[in-house]
């Protein structure tokens, strides 16, 4: 993946650190997706800091986390947001077709609003037991699966798209074969937790499913973590999966309502510094800036990373023809 420079960013975060800028309000609301809780909990004292020392204000910054779709819902419905930092472009450009993010929103930062990714990858336990090496060991009838709803989850639709675009690659395009290939995947899920935590808890805690499907960063954070290292999990990384972008936007309708949107953008532009882009890496994201990449260059193993829009068109078709009421995950799920 073509790594670009992101000065631009950077040279506007001076200037709006070297201004007066007055926010109007002391607080700021971001919502995301379930695995990022630690993330936010770093990221976020530091951005604190950060507009303390450029402003002189001070600001408190409220989090709120779920499933990206179940926020994005819950934005429909009302909840005041000033940020949202998702794992899915479809959650993002569903609050667009209701105008409350601006249609333009993907053009106001580097690499489409996106400052950080990752792809989906399997978590097996210790020994790999069943023998998992690629996307077609998940749908043999002695394998049974963990992740969470796709339609709840911005990762769980990752986890069928990395399966659908796998058999897209498989079967050259061949439509009939691919479905028969995601409806055994999905046949296989064992639990289809709301959201991305509920399927690590189910999975890592009550010992459900041969194989976890998540987040690459998850996986690793997991094995970091001292709740789970004496059960030996291991991280099985397919030679090709799909690539996962993390957008974020300003909600334009609340960030104007709240007087917000000084700071709401200045986070957000944030995420792309050096230091937090390094602090990310830390998470085990994958990050944008060149310097940052070529020092974590050995931390992530090489795999084929496939664009979804590339393959099936822009994301607003993706989501009409899979993933709205009665589209292809309904009609695979209902089999």
């Amino acid at each position: 993946m073509n790594v670009k420079s992101t000065a631009g960013v950077f040279t506007l975060i001076a200037a709006i650190s070297s201004s007066t800028v007055m926010a109007q309000t002391s607080s700021l609301l971001n919502a995301s997706f379930d695995v990022a809780r630690e993330t936010f909990a770093a990221v976020n004292p530091k951005f604190v800091e950060h507009w303390q020392q450029q402003t002189g204000q001070s600001i408190k910054i409220d989090q709120s986390f779920a499933g990206s779709s179940r926020q994005a819902q819950d934005i429909i419905q009302g909840k005041k947001v000033d940020v949202v930092t998702f794992n899915q472009v479809t959650d993002i450009e569903a609050l667009v077709e209701r105008g409350i993010v601006a249609e333009d929103w993907a053009q106001r930062l580097p690499h489409n609003s996106s400052p950080y990714y990752s792809t989906i990858t399997f978590l097996v336990r210790e020994g790999n037991p069943k023998n998992i090496k690629d996307w077609d060991d998940l749908v043999r009838d002695d394998v049974s699966l963990v992740f969470s709803n796709p339609k709840t989850s911005g990762n769980a639709r990752y986890s069928y798209l990395g399966a659908w675009l796998f058999a897209h690659q498989k079967f050259n395009g061949d439509e009939a074969k691919i479905r028969e290939f995601v409806g055994q995947l999905l046949a296989n899920v064992e639990n289809f937790p709301t959201g991305s935590r509920g399927a690590t808890v189910a999975f890592a805690q009550n010992g459900q499913g041969d194989v976890l499907l998540t987040f690459e960063f998850e996986e690793r954070n997991i094995l970091a973590s001292p709740e789970f290292q004496d059960q030996g999990f291991e991280i099985i990384v397919p030679p090709s999966s799909v690539l996962a972008e993390f957008p974020v936007a300003v909600v334009d309708k609340v960030a104007d309502e709240r007087g917000s949107r000084d700071v709401a953008t200045a986070f957000l532009q944030f995420l792309y510094t050096p230091d937090t882009q390094r602090l990310l890496s830390d998470f085990n994201y994958r990050v944008r800036d060149p310097a940052i990449v070529q020092e974590t260059a050995a931390t992530f193993p090489d795999v084929a990373l496939i664009n979804p829009t590339e393959v099936l068109g822009p994301w607003r078709a993706i989501q009409a023809k899979h993933f709205a009421t009665d589209a292809v995950l309904d009609q695979l799920q209902a089999q």
